[in-house]
């Protein structure tokens, strides 16, 4: 019976290769030989147990690290409200010629929530000058028959 799992090699190499998309660094840094790196990394990637190893871990990247255009809109929805707040270093006099720095948390300041409502404005073509036309356009060639042949 053949065995499901991948070997600890196929894994780092799944693993590696998302690092760069580069499958011959990725079969090196997995330890595979540098003399048959590209033949064993383009090997890798025609198997199907770790082509799908790679998409599950791309995948689990996508949903743990980046951002969803959900998460955005309500970052800048957030931002433009006021909601969001920052830390600023504030310099205080401590008496006698001597100053403290402190770290403060304060609104976003009106150049910040400005550009939140734009980008907001872009994303939704609040403030598009050309008007998007969708609409299927036929053609018709005349004279058709004054044409020599």
């Amino acid at each position: 019976m053949a065995n499901d799992k991948l070997t600890p090699k196929q894994e780092k190499f799944c693993v590696e290769y998302l690092v760069d998309l580069n499958a011959t660094q990725a079969a090196i840094r997995a330890g595979y030989s540098e003399k048959t790196a590209e033949a064993t990394a383009s090997r890798l990637l025609r198997n199907v147990k770790v082509k799908a190893r790679i998409q599950e871990l791309r995948k689990e990247y996508f949903t743990k690290t980046i951002a969803s255009a959900a998460e955005v809109e309500a970052f800048l929805s957030a931002s433009l409200r006021g909601e969001v707040e920052e830390e600023v270093v504030v310099v205080e006099g401590a008496g006698d010629g001597y100053s403290e720095a402190k770290i403060i948390k304060k609104q976003i300041g009106a150049k910040d929530r400005i550009k939140a409502a734009e980008l907001m404005g872009k994303r939704h073509q609040l403030f598009t000058e050309k008007v998007k036309v969708d609409s299927i356009v036929p053609v018709v060639i005349k004279g058709e028959d004054d044409l020599e042949t």
